[in-house]
């Protein structure tokens, strides 16, 4: 018997709708058998861990090697609101740190700039100099922990104050481990965290890899990012494809700069969302593995194996999380969790119950990264390598997905003429990406206004006259902004001011004659310049982005 002769003899009964799909719109059969993946070759397609096309993972033990590391994003208040935060989250069990930085810092704006009135501290810690960045990481070492940074426009300054820190420290440099997320790209597809234009922005990048690949081997120089243009309203195969072309484009960038990409290759790390749609986001991380394997050594002929494996931390999907009935998000959270982990992820972040009200309270937090413990030490989940190859399901989706992100990632290259990075700069300019993104979240929300996508608490099972019952972490903005313009006035006074002058100079001159930034940034940081200060070089050397009026 085949599935044509199961379905005509047996399958008599009405279904639920008439059509079952993805959150991408993938058809999904109602039965999967061998007859679906005739196309998949278990040596070239899949494979074993730790070995090309990486389907399975990157590493040849996964997580009976190692449990992956519980990243929390934590950031707000002031420096050392966050650093209290930070401890206690390495107390309860967290294995890495990521930041989370307040809109000022995000835009490069010291906490006395105009425009910060009302953001200081709020979404994330406020950094403005030097100083504030040793307090955030009072009594802790930068060589026995791994550092994630969420940064874009000021990633120069944010990463060499890491530097800088680990000098004060007494730690060498080569031994740093972390992120910087250093993604211009999918800022202007979706974050719109924008501050120069994209040409600009992306020679920076190329010098922050110039320079860290021989200062920082064991340091990621960048987090190409699929996380944001989730958020904004993609589906999973427009994440996909939009993330592994960017990924492209910088590798691209790279090989023009002359920088060695069998080095570099192992210093890329990726960012994904982790969404509602099981299956579809398991085998988004398995299709993703396998295109930039394939990228990387077919493509761009690199000769590493550790250039072609694609290491990636994820979150859970924020934009999943509700107002309504905040509880019922530790059990969307918990889902996206174990989706990733069966992806085979290499870090994760676990969303707090209450972050569609507030930034995490102390409990949400810590109920987020339990989360993650009891999958990994109560579900015996990671005691197996991809349990899900080899499903007729999983294996067919998996290649339909990387299917359809391939012809997105085409697309891009023929905008280009072939050429992946002027294809990006193209897109941007004709805000291809924006529409593309755009046109996904519009007909999400009408699926959602409709019924045809079930929200729980939100269009269905809905609590009447419900009341919030969490108790939320509070931030007084206009107390922090006034701590920190003193603390600016105070580093102001104090500092060499002639050494500021000429540190910034030299970033000038750098700049100026298409030179590296890095070495002058950090004289600048050591000399207590402000961020704001640092990036109005930047600014006056090479202008600030215009968004095109296409829409």
């Amino acid at each position: 018997m085949n599935k044509k002769d199961w379905e005509e003899e047996y399958v008599k009964y009405k279904e639920r709708k008439d059509h079952f799909k993805t959150l991408s719109g993938i058809n999904v059969d109602r039965l999967y058998t061998p007859e679906d993946i005739t196309d998949v070759d278990y040596n070239e397609d899949i494979g074993y861990p730790g070995v090309y096309p990486f389907t399975r993972g990157p590493y040849p033990t996964m997580y009976r090697g190692r449990i992956w590391t519980y990243r929390m994003f934590s950031g707000f208040g002031l420096a050392e609101d966050t650093n209290k935060r930070w401890h206690m989250l390495l107390k309860n069990g967290e294995t890495g740190l990521s930041t989370a930085f307040d809109f000022p810092t995000l835009m490069g704006r010291d906490s006395d700039d105009p425009l910060a009135i009302g953001e200081v501290g709020k979404c994330g810690v406020a950094i403005d100099t030097f100083e504030d960045f040793k307090r955030l990481f009072e009594g802790i070492r930068t060589d026995e922990v791994s550092s994630s940074f969420t940064i874009n426009p000021p990633a120069a300054i944010i990463y060499g104050m890491y530097n800088a820190l680990a000098d004060v420290q007494g730690v060498d440099r080569k031994i740093l481990r972390g992120t910087i997320q250093n993604d211009m790209l999918k800022e202007f597809h979706a974050q719109n965290t924008l501050v120069l234009p994209p040409r600009p922005s992306l020679k920076i990048i190329g010098d922050i890899f110039e320079f860290g690949v021989d200062v920082n081997p064991k340091f990621n120089l960048i987090s190409i990012s699929g996380y944001h243009i989730r958020e904004a309203g993609s589906t999973a195969v427009q994440e996909l494809a939009f993330t592994l072309a960017d990924g492209m484009a910088y590798v691209v960038l790279a090989k023009e700069r002359g920088i060695d990409l069998n080095k570099l290759g192992p210093q890329l790390s990726f960012f994904f969302n982790s969404h509602n749609d099981f299956f579809e986001e398991v085998a988004k991380f398995r299709a993703a593995r396998r295109i930039w394997a394939r990228f990387m050594r077919e493509e761009m002929g690199t000769t590493n194996p550790e250039a072609w494996k694609l290491k990636f931390h994820t979150q859970t999907a924020g934009c999943s999380l509700t107002a309504q009935q905040p509880l019922n998000n530790i059990v969307r959270t918990t889902l996206q969790a174990f989706a990733a982990v069966l992806g085979g992820t290499q870090s994760l972040h676990t969303n707090s119950f209450d972050e569609a009200w507030a930034l995490p309270s102390d409990e949400a937090a810590r109920v987020a990264l339990r989360t993650q413990q009891i999958i990994a030490y109560e579900s015996n989940v990671a005691n197996t390598i991809d349990p899900l190859a080899g499903s007729y399901f999983v294996e067919n989706l998996t290649r339909r997905i990387e299917e359809k992100a391939l012809e997105y990632i085409d697309y891009i290259k023929e905008m280009g003429d072939g050429n992946i990075l002027e294809g990006e700069f193209i897109g941007i300019d004709q805000e291809y990406f924006i529409k593309e993104i755009g046109d996904s979240a519009y007909k999400d929300q009408r699926n959602v206004e409709k019924r045809e996508r079930i929200v729980v608490g939100v269009n269905e099972f809905v609590l009447e006259d419900e009341k919030l019952t969490v108790p939320l972490l509070q931030i007084n903005e206009e107390e922090l902004r006034d701590i920190q313009v003193k603390r600016i006035e105070q580093i102001k006074e104090r500092r060499d001011t002639k050494e500021v002058e000429s540190s910034l100079e030299e970033i000038q001159a750098a700049a100026d004659e298409d030179k590296n930034i890095m070495p002058p940034i950090i004289r600048a940081i050591k000399a207590l310049a402000t961020e704001g200060e640092i990036m109005g070089v930047l600014k006056n050397v090479y202008g600030i982005w215009s968004k095109p009026t296409l829409l």
